[in-house]
């Protein structure tokens, strides 16, 4: 096919090369899904009746993965170009998805001054050093090069935010800057469409999980939420199948454009789950990963899937069927029996050693001089709200004893990593928390499956020492025990 003009949005209906383009989308989380599974994922989401010229795969990239992991990105857009998928590409610097500091790094809150999401300078070269290395990456992938991108988003969400008048003009200038030419969106919900957007070639898009909000030239709901996501010792959130598809199809009947989110949500492996929080942080991480989507986690076929095949197959001739630190040990010296009190200082949990309590205030009688530890756990950070800013991790204020603060903490990373691992010894007897190795015996071929282990509580699982991390379940008289994907 020649290249006319890319993706416009002229009129109530997006058009390409001239021609009326309706987008039908689903989100899939490349950085949720063994890349093994990419190409099953995407064939899965096609024979739905997202296909070729008719409908996209939205994608995320994650800033905070991007600086351990490389080369994943190249080899993900190649893919779904080979599978006649066009792409709307969310290359953030902040990306929400249910994500660690919704995707931007830690590192960044090392300045004490920091404010994230706006035009302050340590910020800003922070996303131009980012966008530096991306950009190249992504820009020969464009519609106008004969690539698979045919428009961008700017940022995201950035109405419910809103702190900075002039980041929005920046981030969209550092998109233009680097060689980014094809249709600029945002994304917000209602409210936050009155304050997400900036002036110039954008076009605004809702989200919505009950209505369809309208932006200011086409109609799309970016966000059509399928599911949604749960928190630990929750129950599981369950939108029903019949529900869902009555409004899709009601979308669809206004001549609107839809992006399911998610159609596949994948798998959280290891610690990059979000934290929860409204007003004031909360040590309670988002860590189930089904969403209740058309696709479940383990990537099989649902209610959903077979209902939204059959209403998408009216709009299509065809339909085919294809197949950072997470924990850390605190140690210092105390002498005297007396009273620690954290002072809200610590993120997100802390286990005192010995003995073990977890409360703020605790009273214990001490003779001699012994060695305090506070073994803290990062929980998550949260990944959207206004409390971005606020989410350094471990002690991050005094601790004190007796009313005076302590000094003289020495403090060790236990980074998970394989070599930390594997320098743990053996113990004499069991301890809690602590480190246990047994050997999972396979019968036959090995092949994927999930893990249950009644009786234990919080904590996370290593195979084969390979650095890959599945967080556990949490106990909880209302939730029982659900089985987690093994990889």
């Amino acid at each position: 096919m020649s290249q006319k003009e890319g993706l416009r949005a002229n009129s109530f209906q997006f058009t390409l090369e001239g021609e009326p383009f309706h987008i039908l989308g689903g989100s899939i989380h490349y950085f949720r899904v063994p890349r093994a599974y990419w190409e099953d994922r995407l064939l899965k989401m096609r024979a739905c009746g997202i296909l070729r010229m008719t409908a996209l795969s939205f994608r995320y990239v994650p800033w905070n993965l991007h600086e351990q992991k490389r080369g994943v990105l190249k080899a993900y857009t190649s893919l779904a170009a080979e599978l006649g998928l066009w792409f709307i590409l969310r290359a953030g610097p902040y990306i929400c998805a249910e994500w660690d500091l919704g995707g931007m790094p830690s590192w960044l809150l090392c300045d004490p001054d920091m404010k994230l999401r706006t035009t302050y300078p340590d910020f800003t070269e922070a996303v131009d050093s980012f966008f530096d290395q991306l950009i190249p990456r992504v820009a020969p992938y464009q519609y106008s090069k004969g690539g698979p991108i045919i428009a961008v988003q700017v940022e995201n969400e950035y109405g419910s935010y809103a702190k900075d008048v002039e980041y929005m003009p920046y981030i969209k200038e550092a998109l233009l800057s680097r060689g980014i030419e094809e249709l600029l969106l945002t994304s917000d919900n209602q409210d936050g469409l009155k304050h997400g957007g900036v002036n110039g070639g954008i076009v605004l898009t809702g989200q919505t999980d009950r209505q369809l909000h309208y932006s200011r030239k086409s109609k799309m709901v970016m966000e059509y939420w399928s599911g949604w996501f749960d928190l630990w010792g929750d129950l599981h959130h369950v939108f029903a199948a019949e529900d869902m598809v009555a409004i899709v199809t009601e979308i669809l009947k206004q001549v609107a454009s839809i992006n399911l989110y998610m159609f596949h949500e994948g798998t959280k492996f290891g610690f990059m789950n979000r934290a929860f929080a409204i007003a004031t942080p909360m040590p309670n991480g988002i860590i189930f990963s089904d969403y209740d989507a058309p696709l479940s986690e383990a990537g099989d076929y649902t209610t959903k899937y077979t209902l939204l095949r059959n209403v998408l197959s009216r709009y299509h001739s065809e339909c085919r069927r294809e197949g950072l630190f997470f924990v850390s040990l605190s140690k210092t010296t105390i002498s005297s029996g007396g009273l620690l009190n954290s002072r809200n200082n610590v993120r997100d949990r802390a286990l005192v050693i010995r003995p073990i309590v977890s409360t703020s205030f605790m009273h214990f009688p001490l003779k001699g001089e012994r060695t305090l530890s506070l073994l803290v756990e990062n929980s998550g950070r949260v990944n959207c709200g206004r409390l971005l800013d606020q989410q350094r991790k471990g002690l991050v204020g005094d601790i004190e004893w007796n009313n005076t603060p302590l000094r003289g903490f020495i403090i060790h990373s236990l980074d998970m990593k394989p070599g930390f691992v594997n320098r743990l010894s053996a113990a004499s007897q069991w301890n809690f928390p602590g480190f246990f190795q047994g050997m999972l015996y396979v019968g036959g071929h090995p092949r994927d499956t999930f893990i249950r282990l009644p009786g234990w509580s919080k904590g996370v699982v290593f195979i084969n020492w390979a650095g890959s991390l599945t967080p556990l379940v949490h106990r909880s008289p209302a939730n029982p025990l659900p089985p987690w994907t093994l990889a």
